[in-house]
């Protein structure tokens, strides 16, 4: 594990694998990277939106969860995008197979679930001012 993050802090040991690979193809891993940065950026600004302006909910402290549960999306969404990078720009040198991940359908899942209990508890506080 130790290893695999120093890699991220270390460009020169990444380009000494393999061979240069076509350039488009690292700019392409970049801008991948990039889009999970910003997604990862959105959650946090979410989870900071949430903490900051949603109203207080009948549910004890359901508004700080929310928020605490965004931050840590974001959070875990930016170190998986740097890890992501960094193994798939050393595949791409080494002229291997791109490495697989799950991570795309778990946070597809938890933004889901996450909408859905957002849902509920707009509901709940609706029900609850009538």
């Amino acid at each position: 594990m130790w290893e695999a993050i120093r890699r991220w802090f270390d460009p020169p040991e990444l380009r000494s694998v393999g061979e240069a690979p076509d350039y488009r193809f690292s700019l392409a891993n970049e801008r991948t990277f990039l889009a999970w940065l910003r997604t990862g950026l959105a959650l946090v600004g979410g989870g900071l939106a949430a903490a900051q302006f949603l109203p207080e909910m009948p549910l004890t402290h359901l508004r700080e969860a929310i928020a605490i549960a965004l931050l840590l999306l974001g959070g875990t969404v930016a170190v998986r995008a740097v890890d992501h990078w960094a193994r798939t720009e050393r595949a791409i040198r080494l002229n291997q197979e791109l490495p697989t991940s799950r991570f795309p359908a778990v946070l597809a899942l938890s933004v889901g679930i996450g909408a859905v209990l957002l849902v509920v508890a707009v509901l709940v506080r609706a029900v609850g001012q009538r």
